[in-house]
């Protein structure tokens, strides 16, 4: 074991005062004698932490098999907690993977993933032979990725009657999973009076360790979460004891701005008290910069971990003690009618307000300060609506007929999509060629589009990039989106940032911009993390575009894709007579061409039916600048408006051009 990993036992609680840890034997004779377990396990419980490693002291990993456990928020924190307490270096017998980083070798025997990635490893190995039990961590989530995972599973176990499934959820849908996995049987055995899944599965309910949380509502609705937020962070400050606090807020932006308003207002605190140390917890920070919360506050600070929903269900973060709770989350909303996905800021719902109170007594007596009134908890929805009755569901059935199911009308799924939203997947993934008109896998595009970890658009321009002779450019293209807007340091633009911008900036937008960036980042930053500094960019996710980068580029190689690199400059290469940047916008075209919009005389976009009006979001290059039509990567809701992200201009021509099945021209 490296000397830098040294184990400190202090940090942790002896695992054998975790209420799990009563439950033992129980468990592992459940999850022998049973197929599926349904596990009731309120966070705090130990489950995630502790059930992979009693299964493995079991022996569940003899003959070179591995326990997977699944994690829709982030598996990292877990493996490193538990690659801590197995005292192995992470990435040996513990490991991860999430996106474009696996950190797992031969020796790992137990692996955590996200639902997605266990998924497209069934497109390798479609009965997941290599592992002996599967826990599906969070399944009450509901999750597009875990709901289609469960279905996945469930055809798998009528093949592999030795996989032992272990379903973890809050304590409401328990009998809905195990119904689901006992399907048909059921019927049989309640005519028989017999226990429901009795034979298929059990539920067992493991208490969590909780102390009393105090909740506090707001007398009267506020005019703005944030403001009130910031404010109950400085009187909790002030007046209550100590012990950190972690603020729940919708996304990244909002959670730089919160940490802003902490630092701008913390100079006023008077000198003899301690000082605020405002941390960021959200899905697009590095691996590192995830960690960072989990560390112990140093002496005389107190931590503000400002996050998104993605601190309700992760690992325990020890030492909160307060929790406020803005009762806003950002939710995936699809309509089918405009195809276009937008991240809408929504009420939570009563399960995820009392799972984030529950956070603020893990450790000792806490209180939650909820930003809302007590009425208007009441009158919030019991639970979020299942993901996939609101997600664009192309990149779900891209994946299910490569798994070689292509009956998607006839695929168990825990709650069936609405027929509009699989009509409309249906139709994009045919227009973007990947299915012919038997809605059957196009080869090999259909196939190489559903094995690169990339959104089908995005999947589609890489791989028609050759033909228009911008490979490595579309390259680098598609490693800059993936990284969501996390190059630059922050989205509050000052002069002396706007004008580092500027040096980079393409007249034709967003796409070629960040083509620039890359590019001078691996000539003249790659070893500088100052030169980074200068020019208002992040060394980290920069380096992070290098490593996904290269994964694409594999991924190609093994599609026996030439990648043999072009080390001349755009200006300079005119291949077909036409200019490299023209290249790349038609290439764009291609694959984007159902995300595109006409700028209005007011500045204002409108997606090609009129219906929807877009805003150029302040972060483009296509904000305040005019283009007649465009194509964007993503869109997201604040307030009243929709803004549009990575925004590259085009012409007309080539939407008729590239998808003719998707547009016609009215003569």
């Amino acid at each position: 074991m490296a000397d830098t990993d040294v184990f400190i036992p202090a940090l942790h609680k002896p695992t054998s005062l975790l209420p799990i840890a009563r439950h033992k034997d129980a468990l592992l004779y459940t999850i022998e004698t049973s197929p599926v377990t349904v596990l009731i396990g309120q966070t705090g419980s130990g489950k995630t932490t502790q059930l992979p490693q009693y299964l493995e002291q079991a022996g569940w990993c003899t003959g070179g098999k591995v326990v997977a456990v699944t994690q829709a928020s982030g598996p990292l924190p877990v493996a490193k907690r538990v690659a801590e307490e197995m005292r192995c270096q992470l990435g040996q017998e513990v490991g991860y993977c999430i996106r474009f980083e696996d950190v797992t070798s031969a020796s790992t025997r137990i692996k955590f993933l996200t639902d997605g990635l266990l998924l497209r490893e069934a497109l390798v190995d479609p009965l997941l032979s290599r592992y002996s039990v599967i826990m599906v961590d969070e399944a009450h989530e509901r999750s597009l990725s875990s709901d289609v995972l469960l279905g996945v599973l469930k055809k798998v176990r009528k093949r592999r009657p030795e996989l032992r499934i272990v379903v973890s959820s809050a304590t409401l849908q328990a009998q809905d999973f195990l119904r689901f996995f006992a399907g048909d049987d059921v019927d049989a055995e309640a005519a028989g009076g017999g226990e429901v899944g009795g034979s298929v599965g059990r539920i067992v309910s493991v208490e969590g360790r909780a102390f009393p949380v105090d909740t506090h509502y707001l007398a009267e609705p506020c005019e703005n979460y944030l403001e009130r937020a910031i404010k109950t962070v400085f009187d909790v400050h002030t007046t209550e004891g100590e012990g950190d606090i972690l603020i729940f807020l919708t996304g990244r932006e909002e959670i730089e701005t919160a940490m802003e308003m902490i630092a701008d207002r913390t100079p006023s605190l008077p000198q003899d008290t301690d000082k605020l140390l405002p941390l960021p917890l959200y899905a697009g920070l590095t691996t590192e910069q995830q960690m960072y919360v989990f560390e112990p506050a140093p002496e005389n600070h107190r931590k503000v971990i400002c996050a998104t929903n993605i601190a309700e269900a992760s690992v325990t973060i020890e030492g909160i003690v307060y929790v406020i709770d803005s009762g806003f989350v950002k939710l995936r909303a699809y309509n089918p009618t405009t195809g276009i996905e937008t991240l809408t800021a929504t009420p939570v719902s009563k399960a995820s307000a009392t799972q984030r109170a529950g956070r603020a007594g893990r450790t000792k007596a806490g209180k939650c300060y909820r930003l809302y009134t007590e009425a208007a908890f009441k009158s919030l929805p019991e639970a979020t609506v299942p993901e996939i009755q609101r997600s664009n569901l192309a990149p779900t059935i891209l994946q299910l007929k490569a798994l070689g199911i292509d009956n998607i009308a006839r695929f168990d799924f825990l709650t069936p999509p609405p027929a509009e939203l699989i009509i409309r997947a249906l139709e994009l993934l045919y227009s973007l060629g990947a299915l012919d008109e038997y809605a059957k896998l196009t080869n090999p595009l259909g196939t190489r589009m559903a094995e690169l970890a990339l959104e089908p658009m995005l999947a589609k321009c890489l791989l028609s990039a050759p033909t228009f002779g911008c490979l490595s450019e579309m390259l680098t293209i598609a490693a800059m989106t993936s990284l969501q807007g996390n190059v630059w340091f922050s989205h509050d633009i000052k002069k002396a940032e706007e004008t580092a911008r500027r040096r980079f900036t393409v007249e034709e937008g967003d796409h070629l911009t960040l083509l620039n960036v890359y590019q001078a980042f691996v000539t003249k930053g790659k070893k500088e993390a100052r030169w980074c500094q200068q020019h208002y960019l992040n060394f980290k996710s920069m380096s992070r575009a290098v490593s996904i980068r290269n994964q694409l580029r594999r991924y190609l190689e093994r599609f026996d894709i030439d990648v043999s690199e072009s080390l001349t400059g755009p200006e300079v290469l005119r291949a077909g007579g036409r200019p490299m940047q023209e290249r790349i916008r038609r290439c764009l075209t291609s694959g984007y061409f159902a995300h595109a919009a006409r700028m209005q005389a007011d500045g204002s976009f409108r997606t090609v039916d009129g219906g929807t009006v877009l805003h150029a979001h302040p972060s483009s290059l296509m904000f305040n600048r005019k283009a007649e039509w465009v194509v964007f990567t993503e869109v997201m809701e604040t307030g009243d408006k929709k803004y549009i992200r990575d925004v590259t201009k085009i012409e007309k021509g080539w939407l008729v051009e590239y998808a003719p099945e998707f547009y016609r021209v009215r003569s």
